[in-house]
């Protein structure tokens, strides 16, 4: 009796290291807020006849205005001798309604399972975000707020990607990523401009090009200096056949104490149908600031130009942005901000025929211009949790 208790005993305590090797974490942010925005059209489809409309001052409650709504699941094992076991599923939801973001996935935003090794890097596969955008993360200054960001104009609207095998690793201060996607899972709606689709649901049986992507990164971090480069290329069913799209993006940071960082970057874009026949080729800039005026306090200045070269054949002015956002800490989890932006020549977040109108499309709520007018001015006043 007393050797099946001692047996007993360590059985318990082998179950409990094997246990202590695990981690899982919930976590999430829940962002809401009241939006004012004007020269308001809907966005252009066929269902409409590619008519934005009227202009009009809207009155709203959006979710995710510096963060979108979100929860998920991270977890990691330690299988030993430096190998680790790791997973991520995270949802998006609109806050003011209650449902899924992403086309309605249930994990839309990552979900992903891999392998960490200490020495050599992480190797995941699943949904996952685009290795440009990744690196491009800490070199935005509003760290890709959802509510005025222009990151599909600077990353493009695939910058997650479905059925993608991703590598990830940290060398010193050097971070290095590289992934492919097998069918990135995105389908973009015919616009004005551009009569037919462009993309599709997954990977295409039979074609080994179409609505595939990889790209490759590297991300630099010393002192108080950041530099990263980037390179992401999009092969979209358009038509019978695939286009290229392709994006080069630097960007660059350099932070003051606790106080202050400014950054800025430059991404080259050209959008190619299967013929070759240039269809969108166009220089973005983008450089802003953050500041903490108090240790509660934070301050954030972004401007955004986009030089235009060619929107499928049509003379189209440069677009430009500038956004300011302040917000109030009351702790490490919950804060208070208000976020502005005004947009020349499209419509918030740049949003036009450059974006496809994914912003809008993904968001539900229409920053597209109406008919008539060519700028646009947002204001909104929001709280955020983070769990």
């Amino acid at each position: 009796m007393k050797l099946k208790g001692m047996a007993m005993a360590a059985l318990l305590a082998c179950t409990g290291s094997a246990f202590a090797q695990s981690n899982v974490i919930l976590y999430g942010v829940a962002d809401i807020n009241m939006e004012y925005v004007n020269h308001v059209g809907a966005v252009p489809t066929a269902a409409n006849g590619f008519n934005p409309g009227p202009s009009h001052d809207v009155y709203r409650m959006s979710s995710g205005g510096l963060a979108g709504s979100r929860w998920g699941l991270r977890g990691t094992e330690d299988l030993g001798g430096g190998l680790s076991g790791v997973f991520v599923l995270e949802s998006g939801f609109s806050l003011d309604n209650g449902t899924l973001q992403q086309s309605g996935r249930l994990f839309g935003r990552q979900a992903f399972l891999g392998l960490s090794d200490a020495r050599f890097g992480q190797i995941s596969l699943g949904r996952q975000y685009t290795s440009m955008f990744e690196a491009l993360a800490n070199f935005s200054p509003t760290a890709y707020a959802t509510q005025y960001e222009p990151v599909v104009l600077q990353s493009g609207a695939n910058f997650r990607e479905d059925n993608t095998v991703k590598y990830t690793g940290k060398f010193g201060p050097v971070t290095a990523l590289a992934h492919y996607s097998f069918g990135t899972g995105l389908a973009l709606p015919a616009s004005v401009g551009l009569p037919i689709p462009i993309g599709g649901n997954g990977e295409v049986p039979g074609s080994f090009r179409r609505d595939t992507a990889y790209g490759a990164a590297l991300a630099w971090q010393s002192g108080p200096f950041g530099a990263t480069v980037g390179y992401d290329q999009w092969n979209p069913t358009i038509g019978a056949s695939s286009g290229t799209l392709k994006k080069l993006a630097v960007g660059a940071s350099y932070t003051f104490g606790n106080v202050a960082k400014i950054m800025g970057g430059y991404r080259w874009g050209q959008n190619k149908n299967a013929a070759g026949d240039t269809l969108q080729r166009d220089d973005f800039y983008w450089i802003g600031a953050n500041y903490q005026l108090t240790p509660a306090v934070g301050l954030t200045l972004e401007y955004n130009y986009d030089d235009v070269k060619n929107l499928y054949g049509a003379n189209a002015p440069n677009p430009w942005q500038i956004a300011f956002v302040a917000n109030y800490a009351f702790s490490k989890r919950t804060d208070v901000y208000l976020t502005t932006a005004y947009a020349k020549n499209a419509g918030l977040m740049m949003e036009s025929l450059a974006t496809v109108y994914a912003n809008s499309l993904s968001l539900g709520n229409s920053y597209a211009l109406a008919n008539g007018q060519s700028n646009m001015i947002g204001v909104a006043i929001g709280v955020r949790h983070k769990f």
